[in-house]
């Protein structure tokens, strides 16, 4: 499987033409979690129910990608117990995820469930295209980035409006922890150790979650089901995007 990486955007914004790449880095990966998001219900693991997207289909393809930037835990997630996913694009490293190539309506409804809005109304892209960033919101998931192209069309993902430098990052739990590791080995070619040491080494994770304790995560995962330690979920902790 290849690994995409995005195309910086240039002088002249790429038109949108109804699709775009949502990138996501975090518990979206997995095709379950973001299936309750677009055609509606509730999660495995979960006990929230996501009113979906007004356009139901699935995606109409999936990706790997890693882009510019550091994954980084901040803000303690009362589900979770530990810090959440975030995306700082001008910090030093690379953010490995998975793209799912979705109509702007898709997009828009899906950042609305983020953030615990009824979904119907389109964004607005000019300006993320334009810039890169539109800080549309001050909620953790309401500012929009966009890293660049991947086969001429943008790729889109959600951060919180602060950086990296403007928080103390946090521990994640080892649900939180074990979910993405499982995300990635679902999303890409990025063997077991590679996403260890990945995860290992992200701002919050670093200095409290060694290689070998995220490789012991994943070797407790099942089969099926819900990841073993995952909690109840009232909502999706995690960064999603």
């Amino acid at each position: 499987m290849v690994v995409h990486t995005a195309v910086p955007l240039g002088a002249g914004a790429p038109p949108v033409r109804g699709r775009v790449w949502y990138a996501s880095y975090g518990s979206n990966m997995h095709t379950d979690r973001l299936a309750a998001y677009i055609a509606g219900g509730t999660p495995t693991g979960s006990t929230r129910s996501y009113p979906g997207c007004r356009d139901r289909r699935a995606p109409e393809r999936s990706i790997a990608v890693q882009l510019d930037g550091c994954l980084y835990f901040a803000t303690e997630s009362p589900v979770w117990q530990g810090g959440r996913g975030f995306y700082d694009p001008s910090a030093p490293g690379r953010l490995l995820g998975r793209a799912h190539l979705l109509t702007v309506s898709q997009v828009s409804d899906i950042a609305a469930q983020e953030m615990y809005r009824e979904p119907g109304t389109d964004l607005d892209l000019s300006r993320v295209l334009r810039d890169g960033r539109d800080a549309s919101g001050s909620g953790r998931y309401e500012t929009l980035i966009c890293p660049g192209t991947v086969e001429g069309i943008p790729v889109l993902t959600f951060t919180a409006p602060w950086s990296l430098r403007d928080v103390e990052p946090l521990m994640p739990s080892a649900a939180y922890l074990r979910y993405l590791a499982g995300g990635l080995l679902e999303s890409g070619p990025w063997r077991e150790q590679e996403i260890a040491d990945y995860l290992s080494a992200c701002p919050g994770a670093a200095g409290n979650w060694t290689p070998r304790q995220v490789l012991d995560l994943l070797a407790e995962r099942p089969a099926g089901g819900r990841p073993a330690g995952e909690r109840p979920a009232g909502g999706l902790p995690g960064a999603r995007a």
